[in-house]
């Protein structure tokens, strides 16, 4: 059974930054890319960015490029979302969620491309 876990959410004042972890014990995910994604009261979940397997390889929405940095050190270790520069429309819950083995969907992955989800961890970005 494929668990992930999200932490690192909370409030932060508009212009901070957070880090967000995913972390898992499961014996795939150093060989799965894993993605981020959030979702905002009353609207659909979205792509935020996304890291492959080895760390070599990197993906984001348009809405957080040059403001939020996915990263992995080692493939077994956790995968971070930097996010800087927050702004209030950044507020929503954030998943985290694992591909398959060695899969690269491309510079926009959709949700049904990722097989385990986080049950997610909150960010608000208010004063």
């Amino acid at each position: 059974q494929v668990q992930l876990v999200e932490s690192g959410g909370g409030l932060v004042q508009p212009g901070g930054s957070l880090r967000l972890s995913c972390a898992s014990s499961g014996p795939s995910f150093s060989n799965s890319g894993v993605g981020w994604f959030r979702q905002a009261p009353g609207k659909e979940r979205e792509f935020v960015a996304a890291i492959s397997w080895a760390g070599r390889t990197t993906a984001y929405a348009d809405s957080v490029k040059g403001r939020f940095t996915i990263s992995r050190d080692n493939p077994k270790n956790p995968v971070y979302l930097q996010m800087n520069s927050l702004k209030p429309e950044d507020t929503a819950v954030y998943f985290c969620a694992q591909l398959g083995n060695r899969v690269w969907p491309g510079s926009r992955p959709l949700e049904n491309e990722f097989n385990y989800w986080g049950q997610g961890t909150q960010v608000t970005v208010a004063s």
